[in-house]
C-alpha cells in the first residue's frame, strides 16, 4: 500500500479533496439557516415539500444540520464523512432531478459526488489519516 507520506503530491491532492468536502458542506448546511447563498427551500421537489407535515424552510433547516455534521465527518473520520457526502450528493441530484427543476445543479452535485467518492477511494488505498 502507497502511504500518502510516500507521496507528497498525492497527500497535497488528498487534502485539497478533504478541505473542500469538510468545508463546502459545513459552509452550505449553515446556509440553510441564512439563505445568503439562495432561497434554499426553491431547490425541494415540489412533491416533498407539499408531503411535509411542516414549512419547507424547516426541512431545509435540517438539511442544513445533516450538512454540517456530514462535513465535519469528513475532516474528521474522511473515509466514511466521504462516502456520507458522496450518497447525500447522489440523493439531491435524484430529488432535482425527479422534480424536473435545477438539472444543471443536479449535474453538478452527481459530478461532486463522484469526487467525493475518490476521496473516500483515497483515503481506504492511501490508509491516509492512520498513523505512517
Amino acid at each position: 500500500m502507497t502511504t500518502l507520506n510516500q507521496q507528497p503530491e498525492i497527500q497535497r491532492l488528498w487534502q485539497i479533496l478533504k478541505y473542500t468536502f469538510g468545508l463546502v458542506p459545513i459552509v452550505a448546511g449553515a446556509d440553510k439557516f441564512l439563505n445568503l447563498l439562495t432561497q434554499w427551500k426553491d431547490y425541494l421537489n415540489p412533491t416533498v415539500a407539499n408531503a411535509l407535515p411542516f414549512d419547507a424552510s424547516i426541512f431545509m433547516m435540517i438539511v442544513g444540520v445533516v450538512e454540517i455534521i456530514a462535513g465535519i465527518m469528513v475532516l474528521t473520520q474522511t473515509k466514511i464523512g466521504a462516502y456520507i457526502v458522496s450518497a447525500w450528493l447522489v440523493l439531491i441530484a435524484l430529488s432535482l432531478i425527479l422534480g424536473g427543476s435545477h438539472l444543471d445543479v443536479a449535474v453538478r452535485d452527481l459530478v461532486m459526488a463522484i469526487s467525493a467518492y475518490v476521496l473516500a477511494k483515497l483515503t481506504e488505498v492511501t490508509g491516509a489519516g492512520k498513523p505512517a
